[in-house]
């Protein structure tokens, strides 16, 4: 049985060459890439949630790993459907998201390390979303290094993207490539296993499996057909020239300005030079210079484009054809805008993009150096809404919900939201307008604070009052140092401290990229030790699994299991059990029982 390692290595170098991929379903076989799937999954925070089914991650153990394996081989895998739930969006509609069983997570997730394996050496330059190492921050950064002149942008927004994803069709791009009947029959089945929601069954006639693990591969393989018809096809068609041709009015300015200081007039030719700061150096509307440029993020994207609204208009009209009919999706036409960069704002991933002018900015070389860059922004709704909700009758106040937490817990909670926010807006320029956020989360924590003491602000403020170092020198903060005893190093937490200034180099990605290593996790040599960590029995060993560590600590709980101490000893949310000591913990035992 080769490693998971050499197995994803070899795909990965078939899709940098092109070739297609033929075998597929009889990796499906391998029980290393099971256990790599386990390993990148057990810790997220839906490993425990039930799906239709009572099945979680919690009693992973190598023979369900082989009972997946063995029904796969005589094909009798039937995938389960999924629970379904409705997730509230910020314009009062919900979101369906399903909710898949642990079964049915592992196998996607050895498939999504197939297909990524595969295809991610593929994908376009231009897509950012759910692949490795790149994320919002890297579209955006690239929007601005290479967009600079940008007259229209052209927003793209497709209705119900992936929920509208036709089955056929993907198929058939998968087809292309995966020369595995077996297999794609397998991911049909996927796509068509259907949801349950307030116990009743529907069926899967479009779209990907939402809250699907694999979903955002397949998603990606189906818009990559839209990035290659656009880098193939409408950049080659809307881009021509070199460079733009001077400006007329500019260059009879400058030729004035140089005769009258070869003349000994300086003073006239100052002031013809300051008028020539007033005109661009070229033509802007040179008709033999065009450039469109193109970025994507899952569903949405946007086109940067040097030319005239017309042909900003001809370039919408063919993405509009393609889509509906190459891909069977609709662009919302109401949705779809075309913007002017110089004169509005097109909004992109939560920032505002604009063509920034500034004709008294200049850099050392004496030239005009904004005019022309793209500048991101922080709209200034995204900054209300959050104020919004630290704020009631127009006046920051208390958080109810968090008065019996301890005090370092709601700073932390504080500063942690605070964080979230000010970090992915780090690359705007005007990133210190979140200041006014600061003060009205600053005003709520210290009257959160005041009403768990029944005391005032301004003793709150006192008693926490403290500094911090950071990059841009020392800044006022709330600090809460929390004492652990035991000769432990005491916990500091702290509400403040982070310079809102932009930060040009700030990057977040969706998550790190895939590293095919031969060695595996602790949790992983811990299963395959195939030894009770309780009793030392080597009999149905399988792992069981909490949510988070503060689950050990039970209030009113005076003597705790073993498995508690031997779990909060190690500070790991799993431990490896035999099937009766698993029973024992679920039974609430205090000391398991002896057996051999």
């Amino acid at each position: 049985m080769q490693d998971a390692e050499t197995v994803l290595n070899v795909i990965r170098e078939r899709g940098e060459r092109g070739l297609p991929l033929e075998n597929i379903y009889r990796l499906l076989y391998n029980r290393n890439l099971y256990l790599r799937a386990y390993g990148r999954i057990y810790s997220n925070q839906g490993a425990t949630t039930r799906g239709t089914t009572a099945d979680t991650v919690d009693g992973m153990s190598l023979a369900k790993i082989d009972r997946i394996i063995d029904a796969l081989r005589c094909e009798r895998f039937r995938w389960t459907p999924v629970r379904r739930v409705n997730i509230p969006k910020s314009n009062g509609k919900t979101r369906p998201l399903g909710i898949p069983t642990w079964t049915d997570k592992l196998l996607q997730e050895v498939i999504r390390m197939i297909l990524e394996a595969y295809y991610e050496p593929q994908f376009s330059d231009c897509s950012h979303g759910f692949r490795p190492n790149r994320g919002c921050h890297t579209a955006l950064g690239d929007v601005v290094n290479t967009w600079k002149g940008t007259r229209w942008f052209v927003e793209g927004d497709i209705k119900g993207c992936f929920d509208n994803i036709d089955h056929d069709v993907l198929l058939s791009v998968l087809g292309e490539k995966l020369h595995d009947n077996r297999f794609l029959r397998l991911l049909k089945h996927l796509l068509k296993a259907g949801y349950v929601e307030d116990w009743k069954y529907g069926r899967s006639l479009s779209g990907t499996p939402q809250g699907g693990i694999v979903s955002p591969i397949l998603a990606n393989v189906y818009l990559d057909r839209l990035d290659k018809y656009v880098e193939n096809m409408l950049i080659p068609a809307h881009t021509r020239g070199t460079e733009r041709r001077d400006n007329r009015p500019y260059k009879q300015l400058m030729d004035r300005a140089a005769y009258h200081r070869r003349a000994g007039n300086r003073e006239l030719a100052r002031q013809l030079r300051k008028q020539m700061q007033q005109l661009p150096s070229s033509d802007p509307y040179d008709p033999g210079y065009r450039r469109l440029r193109y970025v994507r993020y899952a569903d949405d994207f946007v086109l940067g484009f040097i030319g005239s609204k017309a042909e900003a208009e001809q370039i919408k009209e063919s993405l509009e054809t393609f889509l509906r009919d190459s891909l069977k999706l609709e662009l919302s036409r109401e949705k779809t805008l075309i913007t002017h960069a110089a004169s509005q704002a097109a909004q992109f991933l939560g920032y505002e993009l604009v063509n920034q002018q500034a004709n008294d900015r200049f850099d050392q070389r004496g030239r005009r150096s904004v005019n022309g860059q793209i500048g991101l922004r922080v709209p200034a709704k995204v900054i209300d809404q959050h104020c919004q909700a630290y704020m009631k009758n127009g006046e920051p106040i208390h958080r109810n919900t968090l008065i019996h937490d301890e005090d370092y817990s709601i700073v932390d909670r504080y500063q942690a939201e605070f964080r979230g926010v000010v970090e992915y807006y780090r690359l705007a320029i005007n990133v210190s307008h979140f200041g006014r956020l600061k003060w009205v989360m600053s005003r709520s924590l210290t009257k959160t604070l005041a009403a768990k003491h029944k005391t005032t602000c301004r003793k709150i403020a006192r008693r926490y009052k403290g500094t911090v170092q950071t990059e841009h020198g020392e800044r006022v903060c709330l600090k809460v140092v929390k004492e652990q005893g035991n000769g432990k190093r005491p916990k500091v937490t702290q509400f403040g401290g982070i310079p809102l200034k932009r930060n040009r180099k700030a990057v977040l990605v969706d998550r790190q990229p895939q590293r095919y290593r031969t060695d595996r996790n602790e949790l992983i040599k811990r299963l395959l030790a195939d030894e009770c960590e309780i009793c030392g029995s080597t009999v149905d060993v399988e792992v069981h699994h909490i949510r988070a560590l503060r689950d050990l600590d039970v209030k009113g709980q005076r003597e705790k299991s073993q498995w508690v101490q031997i779990m909060a000893a190690r500070k790991r949310k799993t431990l490896v059990v035999c099937r009766m000591c698993h029973l024992n913990i679920h039974h609430g035992r205090i000391k398991p029982q002896s057996q051999t």
